[in-house]
């Protein structure tokens, strides 16, 4: 599981050079790595990453 949220974090910070990320990103991030939006917002909160634009409270 910690490669997996390193994989995230570091999908997180490349796709968020300054610090905040639409929730349409997001989405599309979680899709692509195969986890759920929740781990996507878990591993953005501890980053500090803002997810803004918020369409379905998933974040």
């Amino acid at each position: 599981m910690q490669n997996k949220t390193e994989a995230i974090k570091q999908a997180l910070r490349e796709a968020a050079p300054e610090g905040k990320l639409s929730c349409t990103a997001a989405r599309k991030l979680a899709a692509d790595l195969g986890v759920s939006p929740r781990q996507v917002g878990q591993a953005a909160d501890e980053l500090k990453i803002k997810i803004f634009a918020c369409e379905l409270g998933c974040f």
